[in-house]
């Protein structure tokens, strides 16, 4: 039974934090007050996923006696080393199997009525990543009288690796990070009241892999149960291998790691879990050409991803969207502009003509067509510029434009896209895949950032991205001082908001290119 916020006596508190009490169904739980915000983390949402529980559905969480100390964050989940812990100026968190844990920000004054609630899906590849990274402190949302929500989700083989072919109880493993995103969105619908917001009114949003698995969300038609609104970025609904691909990222798996059954990965240390898929990974991103012509999708480097099973997510969730599944459920979704830059520093990019037509001809069915288009559009563009744009575009773009054109019938639909450049690493990321993340949460302050975004990055256009995103929670319409009117998407209309110095509406920019992305010839090789 829930109940209100209050202060009280706690042992453990951090030097100068205020106690605050509240009562969820599982039990009472003792966050901070700091700062004008109350927050609580390491908050338990489903069972630890040990032993017998790995690769299976999450679980209710155990109820406790006595108050539960929610002062710190919990481990994350599982992962091997990152280059984003360099880019975003932190080290790695600790990590455990136990990760499953969420983490509230609130206001420090009790609200007069329910506040509208933000949950945060961290990107990551499905690989990498937590809720409780400081680039997703929840303080400005609550400034703008938002409870935030942030969790943590199993990541790589722990929640993606399907096991069904082996075992037939084992169905749906593919898709456990689905689910336990779904079970930390059913805690908010049932204890978020306690903790000042409405259940009623919940938005959830994420970006890269947080935002493929909020499509996937909209795709299975279990989403209109678990929030209201929900705001995508740099994701659609083109993430999830088919069972076949699934099948095929179990296998290498297991021989990566030297297991022949179910009962093998079960038992197997987390160490070699993570070994194993270093390996894939790392064999993937050495060659990529390889992997795309093996693959078909320049998304195949990621080693585990939702699985479009027809069971728990459909066979083609684009078409799902487009035949209602999210009904009523208003979006905002967008890009960033250069979305591809943030992988292009990983691989070395096309060097000549030749090796950008050979790699343009592995992705799509009329490659000179293609090259055509961004040659017209960007007359001035190296090789590398192009083939990050046309990566940008099939990977990003076309697919966020793509779900847009599927929800609008159903519910408002609004387009964004992201333009303002990072200066950092000698202009190299420029407007990449993430960089609006600081901005989003009106971080700029922390310093760590400076090496991804540079020491000089507009703080208006935090302000306005924040208070936008947080204005579509309250009201269902993304306003902000400093933004122009931002319709949604309608008709044969296409107003798409540009987060730039200054941010303005474009209609449909950039068309030209995102034509040849509805055309036939954009079809993939078939794979071989």
């Amino acid at each position: 039974m829930s109940g209100p916020i209050h202060s009280g006596s706690l042992h453990g508190d951090r030097t100068g934090a205020t106690p605050v009490v509240v009562e969820t169904e599982a039990g009472r739980l003792a966050g901070s007050r700091l700062q004008g915000v109350t927050r609580f983390a390491g908050i338990p949402y489903a069972r630890p996923p040990l032993g017998d529980l790995r690769f299976r559905p999450p679980q209710p969480p155990e109820p406790w006696t006595g108050v539960r100390p929610a002062e710190h964050f919990a481990p994350t989940a599982p992962q091997n080393p990152s280059m984003m812990d360099m880019l975003f100026g932190g080290v790695a968190e600790p990590w455990d199997e136990d990760c499953l844990y969420l983490n509230v920000w609130t206001p420090d004054v009790a609200p007069t009525s329910p506040l509208p609630v933000m949950v945060w899906i961290h990107g990551g590849g499905f690989e990498i990543g937590s809720g409780s990274s400081p680039l997703y402190d929840g303080t400005r949302f609550t400034a703008n009288e938002v409870v935030l929500v942030t969790c943590n989700y199993r990541l790589g083989a722990l929640g993606f690796l399907e096991l069904g072919d082996l075992d037939p109880g084992y169905r749906g493993s593919g898709n456990c990070g689905l689910m336990d995103q779904e079970a930390a969105l059913r805690w908010v619908r049932h204890n978020i009241a306690a903790f000042g917001g409405d259940p009623r009114k919940v938005t959830v949003f994420g970006q890269s892999a947080g935002s493929m698995s909020i499509a996937a969300h909209l795709a299975s038609g279990r989403g209109k149960a678990l929030f209201d609104q929900a705001i995508t970025q740099s994701g659609a609904a083109n993430a999830a291998r088919s069972i076949d691909a699934a099948e095929i990222d179990r296998r290498e798996f297991f021989d990566e790691g030297g297991w022949s059954s179910v009962a093998d990965v079960v038992a197997a240390p987390v160490d070699a879990l993570l070994a194993a898929h270093g390996v894939m990974a790392g064999a993937r991103v050495a060659d990529p050409e390889a992997f795309v012509r093996k693959s078909g999708t320049p998304i195949g480097f990621l080693s585990f991803r939702p699985v479009a099973d027809g069971i728990y997510l459909p066979v083609d969730p684009l078409e799902a969207i487009a035949s209602g599944s999210a009904a009523g459920i208003p979006i905002v979704a967008g890009t960033t502009l250069e979305e591809w830059r943030l992988f292009a520093m990983m691989t070395p990019p096309a060097a000549d003509t030749t090796a950008l037509e050979r790699r343009v001809a592995t992705l799509v069915a009329d490659p000179d067509t293609a090259l055509d288009a961004y040659r017209h559009q960007m007359p001035e563009a190296t090789f590398s510029d192009i083939e990050s744009a046309i990566l940008t575009d099939m990977v990003f773009r076309a697919p966020i434009s793509a779900m847009v054109d599927a929800q609008r019938p159903h519910a408002p639909s609004y387009q964004y896209r992201w333009d303002w450049r990072s200066p950092a690493f000698g202009g190299l990321i420029g407007a990449a895949h993430a960089v609006e993340l600081p901005f989003v949460f009106d971080v700029l302050h922390d310093r760590r950032l400076e090496v991804f975004v540079g020491p000089d990055a507009p703080a208006s256009l935090a302000r306005s991205i924040n208070q936008a995103w947080s204005h579509f929670a309250i009201e269902g319409a993304p306003r902000a001082p400093g933004l122009p009117d931002w319709p949604d998407v309608s008709g044969s209309v296409r107003p798409v908001a540009v987060f730039d110095d200054e941010p303005r509406l474009d209609e449909d920019p950039q068309h030209e290119t995102l034509d040849f992305w509805r055309s036939p010839g954009a079809t993939a090789p078939i794979a071989g």
